[in-house]
């Protein structure tokens, strides 16, 4: 058991397990001298929320499957034992503070220098120092900076690494490549005292080169006293690694993501056992996903699903599979099996591109508090990153936090101008904080380029600078003959509706159209058409504080997901009415199949 980690090994290989058996797990061991009642159990690993026993008793039967079935000896009447003997109280006592942790210390991996020739190079020397973040952030218990931060402090700026980025430790290196044969030089400093801890160089043929980035990762954790758990490449031709570098997407529109998924086909095919290429390569299909007709995405979900389960089989915790599998089930009605996946996701160890939607997925259920907290984690570690600052802008945004997220998109906004939806997310923030002035020079942006799947924020915006009945009520004319000329609405539509006075309004279109899309040219695509997100917005209450709301829940399958998980939304605690009763009520309403 590794707590700290929250890791469980069996003869040193993880073994996958949910967040809740883990819970239920540490706490049989904690109790272990003593039968611990089924109520103590439910309070224990469900702190706050009412469960079925039988959740108890489905956490109790993977345990067994995982131990054997006399691991947890079942005391009738009374509750559960777990009876495994321990190997020494130094277990007992890291369970018992786990509470506290010590802080991990933050190590930051810098892009080696390039000292060949070639100037394409620089692909692989990335390359090497990124293998190199992953091992580390997956073997040990550092906290290690994102290569999209850690990489833009390169030649002269080098020096100014550490005390930027705020860490304890820096590895830099060099790399030179030439007829077949690769020289690599590491060497690890601590920041305070600019102390070289650690240096070596390796010389080696360019087909082992996955074998020094694991020594590199060792030697690292031995120097700093860390434990070392590497997960090690399996060796690839040279050319195909060259390949799988080059498709890393960057800006994340379409016409690159095709790009990087063609480019990722062939690095597949030609070496059937990388594992981080099949995961990457089902993340970035999976992306280009939310841009595609409907009508096209059956097929799409197909490769994804087949790409991600042979990225899983070669390594079950690969990131970036499985925030694909996330990434292709339905916007709404499939949360139960989703969380499935979330959950292994949020336990698995590494940094990968797919740990920073953690906090995305989280939003989706109402969990914003917990998406904040996910979203601030990745964002101190990769602070420079566009999509990590856009996260937590929208975590910041949820909870409340406007004025908060305001300086990070105006940051988005002026580095990465071709981005349109921090242009989006800021214009609703401005308004929001009714500065109408910063609406205006947005607005004047906005006209310059398209809002795809955000179209409905300036409408909104609009009406909420000026809620005349005059404006209000064409904006309600202009909602409903949407309504009824397309059989469908998004429910980003119902809340803005709500949050404008057009509380009944919303709910009657609810009780009529289609919560999904319906097969026309006005469907929305992108990455939150129809995602449930916008429920939960705190600066937006209306159609959560009105009874009806769960019943709109319960039709997107969200009272099924919290009924079965126990995983309430904040919002539970803070409408003005019995949530969990009216869900009870209302979980017998059927729920909207995802489709048209």
């Amino acid at each position: 058991m590794r707590p700290a980690e929250r890791r469980l090994l069996a003869h040193g290989q993880p073994v996958s397990l949910g967040g809740r058996a883990f819970d239920l797990l540490l706490a049989l061991i904690e109790l272990r001298d003593r039968v611990v009642a089924k109520d103590e159990l439910l309070a224990r690993v469900w702190p706050g929320t009412v469960v079925e026993e039988n959740n108890l008793t489905v956490q109790i039967s993977s345990l067994r499957k995982v131990f054997g079935p006399d691991a947890i000896a079942t005391v009738a009447g009374r509750g559960y034992r777990f009876t495994l003997p321990l190997l020494d109280d130094d277990t007992s006592a890291s369970l018992t503070e786990r509470s506290s942790p010590r802080e991990r210390p933050v190590i930051a991996v810098l892009a080696f220098d390039n000292l060949s020739n070639e100037a394409e190079m620089q692909f692989f020397s990335d390359g090497v120092s990124e293998e190199i973040i992953q091992r580390l952030a997956r073997g040990t218990q550092l906290r290690v900076i994102s290569r999209t931060t850690s990489f833009q402090f390169r030649g002269e700026r080098k020096a100014e690494a550490a005390q930027r980025l705020n860490c304890a430790y820096v590895l830099d290196g060099s790399i030179r490549r030439a007829d077949g044969q690769v020289r690599i030089s590491a060497h690890l400093m601590e920041a305070a005292s600019g102390t070289t801890l650690w240096s070596d160089h390796y010389d080696r043929a360019l087909e082992g080169i996955f074998e020094v980035q694991d020594d590199i990762a060792e030697s690292i954790a031995r120097a700093l006293d860390q434990g070392f758990f590497g997960v090690a490449t399996r060796a690839v031709d040279p050319a195909v690694y060259d390949l799988y570098l080059r498709s890393s997407p960057k800006s994340y529109a379409p016409d690159e993501l095709r790009t990087s998924v063609g480019v990722l086909e062939v690095v597949t095919q030609r070496a059937p056992n990388f594992a981080e290429a099949w995961g990457r390569l089902a993340y970035v299909r999976s992306f280009l996903h939310m841009y595609l007709p409907f009508a096209e995405r059956a097929a799409s979900t197909g490769h994804v699903v087949r790409e991600a389960s042979h990225a899983l089989a070669l390594d079950a915790q690969n990131n970036d599979a499985l925030v694909a599998r996330c990434f292709v089930m339905p916007p709404f009605g499939r949360f139960v099996e989703a969380e499935d996946f979330l959950e292994r996701l949020r336990q698995a160890p590494g940094s990968g591109a797919g740990r920073r939607y953690i906090s995305w997925l989280l939003r989706l259920t109402g969990r914003l508090r917990a998406s904040l907290d996910e979203a601030e984690r990745i964002y101190r570690l990769d602070m420079l990153d566009p999509m990590s600052a856009n996260l937590v802008a929208l975590a910041r945004m949820a909870t409340g936090q406007v004025a908060e997220a305001v300086p990070v998109y105006e940051d988005l906004v002026a580095r990465i101008p071709e981005m349109s939806f921090p242009i989006s997310s800021l214009l609703r923030a401005h308004a929001f904080l009714q500065d109408w002035a910063a609406v205006d020079r947005l607005l004047a942006l906005a006209a310059t380029r398209p809002l795809r799947e955000f179209q409905d924020t300036i409408p909104f915006v609009r009406a909420k600078r000026d809620p005349t009945l005059e404006h209000i009520g064409a904006w309600r004319s202009e909602f409903e003959a949407h309504v009824m000329i397309t059989g469908g609405v998004d429910v980003a539509r119902l809340v803005y509706a709500a949050h404008l006075g057009l509380v009944d309004e919303a709910f009657r279109a609810a009780e009529v159209a289609r919560l999904g899309p319906v097969g026309a040219s006005t469907d929305i695509m992108g990455p939150d058409g129809y995602r449930t997100a916008l429920l939960f917005q705190a600066s937006m209450p209306e159609l959560r504080n009105d009874p009806r709301f769960p019943r709109l829940c319960a039709r997107l399958g969200l009272v099924e997901f919290w009924l079965a998980s126990g995983q309430w939304p904040d919002c539970a605690n803070e409408v003005p009415y019995d949530f969990r009763q009216q869900c009870e009520w209302a979980k017998g309403v059927p729920g909207e199949i995802f489709g048209f």
